[in-house]
């Protein structure tokens, strides 16, 4: 028994809003791109698309996880980010979308440094900040070795006074 070939996403409901993300390809209005956003959950225990937010050109679009996403956007020079919660920024790019282009953009939350890769692999990142794990091992070395330090200084100077 054969079945017929199913689509692979349900048809999409009226026309595509910019700045808007669609789970599925869609075909960018006159006059726009279409990112391709693909992003990794991390090494979290929380996924790192959960707690961050996705902005071009500081306006928010709405990514609900991980995955790849697809988002139209005006022709022109953008700038692409992902920020933290209080909207620090942990990943930066630049872009110039092209009409009727696909631009495909790949956000990995990484162990130890967060980064942006075009389609072609290419890294494109204007700015990545470490991850949380970085900054955590980072500020544990840190704080062990004043701790500690501060120790070995008072143990030092109690046994050397008369």
């Amino acid at each position: 028994m054969s079945y017929p070939p199913q689509p692979s996403y349900p048809p999409m409901p009226g026309a595509v809003t910019p700045l808007m993300a669609y789970p599925h390809p869609i075909s960018p209005p006159p006059g726009h791109a279409v990112l391709a956003v693909s992003v990794n959950r991390g090494p979290y225990i929380v996924p790192a698309p959960t707690t961050s937010k996705f902005k071009v050109d500081r306006q928010a679009v709405p990514i609900p996880g991980e995955g790849t996403w697809y988002v139209a956007v005006p022709a022109g020079p953008h700038d692409v980010r992902y920020t933290d919660f209080m909207g620090i920024p942990v990943m930066t790019t630049a872009l110039v979308a092209h009409p009727g282009a696909l631009h495909a953009l790949s956000f990995r939350f990484g162990g130890w440094r967060n980064r942006v890769h075009d389609g072609h692999g290419t890294d494109v990142t204007k700015f990545g900040m470490w991850s949380n794990y970085s900054i955590l091992l980072v500020t544990l070395v840190v704080f062990g070795l004043l701790c500690c330090g501060g120790a070995a200084l008072v143990a030092t100077l109690s046994s050397t006074s008369p």
